[in-house]
């Protein structure tokens, strides 16, 4: 059961994220993260202890991810793309 849980909020968190910047940026699907937007940034979601493996090497990559209140580095708040809207 947690398995199918961790999987819905995974797919509740990338929906989030789609359907707030595709109001405003192009958005597609990426080959190493979650998504590219404006053929240009690449973004992988996740929890806030997510790392950055994924994305480690690859130029304007950025971790969008929950349950994090400030950004450093290349880590956003999952919340902050809710102000693109």
């Amino acid at each position: 059961m947690e398995e199918l849980f961790d999987f819905f909020y995974r797919e509740l968190r990338e929906t989030f994220f789609y359907n707030q910047l595709n109001a405003v940026h192009k958005v597609t699907s990426a080959n190493k993260a979650d998504f590219k937007v404006n053929d240009k940034y690449t973004f992988e979601v996740g929890g806030k202890n997510k790392g950055d493996g994924q994305i480690m090497g690859l130029k304007n990559a950025y971790l969008a991810l929950d349950n994090l209140e400030y950004g450093f580095g290349n880590k956003i708040p999952l919340w902050l793309f809710g102000m693109l809207y």
